[in-house]
């Protein structure tokens, strides 16, 4: 049995389900009136016409023979001479060491900057980064942006302004609506296209002058930086230099000209002349003196990224990689149950496993066919460690609801299983924050796949049916045991019992002891707290309000939405 995550099961449209029998008269009656409704609601929102019909510029990567006569094409050839078939690679395990190497890229392009992310803010770093695009801009360099439209309506004046400067250009995947909109107009497009609404584009990555990329599992947002002050995600990046850059650039350009890519100006109707985008200049201006030294958004490096290539002070490791990323046709053109190219690959690495699988999944929902899978790995010995959110600390309890029904079967079948805490230790991201009076709730969202400590694979991807076959997505393997190992030592410290609670199986003696109690579960979470070991029967520090909803949502037909 191969680990698998199962691919969506539809009904088709008109397909009867199941439902008491009512009298001819008002059934007939019924029926006349959904037909009304529907066609009331079909009508008012119109299928939009492909994005290929509206004035835009079909546009490419930089030609890697154009690429190596930048600064840093010039920096990475050398390197790139001397590790033939591999590309160079640095985790970027903090969100402080995330921002600033995203705001280096953008200080270090000369030619072209690109960005494809499922959530871009326009919050505090959010604007740091897009004043980071902007100056890049008035160099001369061509900016590309690609956002999803999911989380669209977080995007306002500002990105709308910096639309109109002639070497901007910001692009909307999978539009249900335009921000222009009411929440009515887009809600009603969203009940008459459930299908096309519910796919998104949940890939992340910058690439600059197609030399040097960061995947990873890090939208933009205050969140993603340790600089949110109520949620703090604890992701991993990577930095990616040479040969990889050029398909991360291939696949961002496949987006980018893809028929369900629209031009924001498309969506947004605003009016902007050059006082505006002055006004915006200033703005974000005034903006990075304010907040460039707080959130720590300067390069602690101010080395410009081509000279620390060719001094060797980057440290980058040179390795082996494989880069997939799913087709945007798994959003434009979707077949029914379609599994994507990232997960397919992800899999069948993980189902090759000799020694131990690491996974790392915030949102994790592995159905009977993972479990069946875990089994037949622990069964060759294959050590399968887990970890995923809480109840407690996750930002998605519907997910929760689909993955909780799944413990006991997992943990029979050998896995280890760990569940991220709330509250964790403090770090250099967290210590900053808590200086700026910030008390955020952790909540794990890194997606890490570590493979016998010799292969980590990174990017996108959840293990959950959403992944599979609804979101598009990229994965990065990257096949270098101290790269592996120093991801295995991160997920080593995750799991420890000060940052995870332990999820067992009750003893018989744990069972007994719970006989005659109002609470009782198959389950036990441990963990350490102050130096004392504590344990529970129920999710640690979820609250009634979490486990009603989880509750509620186990309820739901929605497992394959998850």
């Amino acid at each position: 049995m191969r680990l698998s995550v199962h691919t969506v099961q539809r009904v088709a449209p008109g397909a009867p389900l199941a439902a008491e029998a009512a009298p001819p008269r008002r059934a007939a009656l019924a029926r006349a009136l959904l037909a009304l409704l529907s066609v009331t609601l079909i009508a008012a929102c119109a299928t939009r016409p492909p994005a290929t019909v509206f004035q835009r510029q079909t546009s490419s990567a930089l030609p890697t023979s154009e690429s190596s006569a930048t600064p840093l094409g010039a920096a990475l050839a050398g390197p790139v001479a001397a590790h033939p078939d591999e590309s160079g690679f640095r985790l970027l395990a903090t969100g402080t060491d995330s921002l600033q190497m995203r705001i280096a890229l953008a200080r270090a392009a000369t030619t072209t900057l690109d960005m494809q992310y499922y959530i871009a803010n326009e919050d505090t770093t959010g604007k740091l980064l897009l004043g980071s695009a902007l100056y890049a801009a008035d160099r001369g360099v061509r900016v590309r942006m690609l956002v999803d439209d999911l989380n669209f309506h977080d995007i306002g004046r500002l990105m709308a302004a910096l639309n109109s400067h002639p070497n901007i250009q910001i692009r909307v995947f999978n539009p249900y609506g335009s921000p222009s909109e009411n929440m009515f107009t887009r809600t009603r497009n969203f009940f008459t296209n459930v299908d096309q609404f519910t796919r998104r584009m949940h890939n992340k990555a910058t690439i600059v002058d197609n030399e040097l990329a960061i995947v990873g599992g890090r939208n933009l947002g205050d969140e993603y930086f340790s600089a949110s002050p109520t949620l703090q995600f604890r992701d991993l990046d990577v930095l990616a230099a040479g040969p990889v850059a050029a398909s991360v650039s291939a696949s961002f350009d496949e987006y980018w000209n893809s028929s369900v890519a629209y031009p924001l100006s498309v969506l947004n109707h605003q009016k902007f002349d050059p006082h505006d985008l002055d006004v915006a200049r200033d703005e974000l201006r005034a903006h990075w003196r304010e907040n460039a030294d707080p959130y720590n958004a300067k390069p602690l490096n101010a080395t410009p990224l081509a000279q620390q290539i060719t001094r060797d002070e980057l440290g980058l490791i040179w390795a082996k990689w494989q880069f997939v990323a799913d087709s945007p046709d798994k959003i434009a053109d979707p077949e029914h149950g379609q599994m994507g190219d990232a997960m397919r690959s992800l899999l069948d690495r993980l189902n090759h496993a000799h020694s131990s699988v690491l996974i790392v999944s915030p949102y994790f929902v592995p159905h009977k066919a993972g479990v069946q899978a875990i089994r037949a790995l622990t069964a060759r010995g294959v050590r399968v460690a887990i970890l995923t959110n809480s109840l407690a600390a996750t930002d998605a309890v519907a997910v929760q609801a689909g993955y909780s029904p799944y413990r006991v079967p997992m943990l029979e079948a050998g896995a280890e299983l760990y569940e991220f805490k709330p509250t964790q230790p403090e770090t250099r991201d967290s210590r900053r924050v808590h200086v700026m009076g910030s008390r955020s709730r952790a909540s794990l969202h890194a997606k890490v796949y570590v493979i016998d400590e010799s292969t980590l694979v990174i990017g996108s991807l959840n293990l959950d049916p959403r992944s599979a076959s609804l979101n598009t997505e990229l994965a990065l393997a990257i096949e270098n045991p101290p790269i592996a190992h120093d991801a295995a030592a991160l997920f080593k410290l995750a799991t420890s019992p000060q940052a995870s609670y332990r999820v067992s199986l009750a003893t018989p003696a744990e069972l007994a002891s719970q006989r005659g109690s109002a609470i009782s579960s198959p389950l036990v979470w441990t963990d350490e707290e102050d130096g004392m070991i504590r344990t529970y029967n129920l999710d640690p520090g979820a609250g009634f309000y979490r486990n009603l909803l989880t509750g509620l949502f186990l309820l739901l037909p929605v497992d394959n939405q998850l």
